[in-house]
């Protein structure tokens, strides 16, 4: 999955009309695989890809380990009917799932699946979201301003613009976006909604280069892409179903089972490096003379810090470019 910055949103060139294989080229697919790969060796492995988008690192995986069974998740079944048509060379081996990545313990329930072998996450918005027009994902074109990830359900993000409290669009603009000029676009917000409810990408995106201040116009980037994110953010859950969701992920894993997560902000990576390294740490005071078995970690990292995306990659994949991955491995049984 991808960010949603104006040099990505513009790279792409897709349209909703190409195969599902064409439009999409996998973030840090060989490094994903070289981390997940050791976990996924063991006989009658089971890999959960939590964020399943269009099947590219899902059909890699399949296509590597002849043996693996994979379970793929997604809130948006367009996402789930495309990669089921990419991944049908692999079926009996794939269990497709309609639901939001925090919801993996649920799903593994009712499939009758254990432990697991390996898990995958690709936050933030995916290239079939970001490259259908209609989605109102992108700020670089014009249209309805939706931008829900399963667009059967839930409030769109017109109507969080045009029914939230003013307090309220202020905590989703600074929360979810880090945008600094949040009370001065709520404010342009509410006058603009009181003439007439905001539709369309467009209109906001006119709004919002009329109400940045000019300094940050020039040097901040497209006047868009905060507000856009935080509304994106705010829409979907995203934080709350991530910080659900890696946790769940790390139970899930059999002893010597491997996490990826490529995250594409700050407030994802945040997130994913809270956990994780809480995760690795003992348990125990620091000052315990001798640590017990269940004091010990559950995880050792397998990245340090952040890994990024090299400069060949990123000539390749633009979308590449801000992504952040954090692998571990679990080293002690699950209690």
């Amino acid at each position: 999955m991808d960010p949603s910055g104006p040099s990505d949103d513009d790279a792409s060139g897709f349209t909703h009309t190409r195969p599902s294989g064409e439009r999409h080229v996998p973030v840090l697919l060989e490094r994903c695989l070289e981390l997940l790969a050791p976990a996924l060796e063991v006989p009658g492995a089971v890999v959960v890809d939590g964020t399943l988008g269009l099947g590219g690192h899902a059909e890699a995986l399949l296509t590597r380990h002849a043996d693996l069974t994979l379970v793929g998740l997604d809130r948006d079944r367009e996402a789930l009917r495309l990669a089921g048509e990419r991944l049908r060379p692999f079926d009996g081996r794939t269990h497709l799932v309609h639901a939001v990545f925090d919801e993996i313990a649920d799903v593994l329930d009712r499939l009758g699946l254990g432990r697991v072998h390996g898990v995958l996450f690709d936050l933030g918005v995916s290239s079939l979201q970001l490259d259908e027009d209609e989605r109102g994902f992108s700020y670089s074109r014009d249209a309805p301003l939706d931008m829900r990830m399963d667009p059967t359900t839930g409030p769109s993000a017109a109507d969080v613009l045009n029914t939230y409290a003013p307090g309220e669009l202020v905590r989703v603009l600074r929360d979810h976006g880090e945008e600094r000029a949040a009370r001065r676009i709520v404010e342009a917000v509410v006058r603009a909604r009181r003439r007439a409810p905001l539709r369309t990408s467009a209109e906001l995106v006119a709004l919002l280069e009329q109400a940045m201040p000019a300094a940050s116009r020039r040097t901040g980037g497209h006047p868009a892409k905060r507000t856009f994110q935080a509304l994106r953010i705010e829409v979907n859950g995203e934080l709350d179903a991530i910080a659900g969701a890696v946790p769940a992920a790390v139970d899930a894993l059999a002893l010597h089972g491997r996490v990826v997560v490529m995250s594409y902000q700050s407030l994802e990576d945040r997130i994913v490096k809270r956990v994780l390294g809480e995760r690795s740490r003992p348990s125990a005071p620091p000052d315990m003379p001798v640590l017990r078995e269940q004091d010990q970690p559950e995880l050792a990292l397998l990245t340090r810090g952040a890994e990024k995306a090299d400069e060949s990659e990123v000539a390749a994949n633009p979308r590449a470019a801000s992504v952040r991955l954090r692998a571990a491995e679990r080293i002690r049984e699950a209690a």
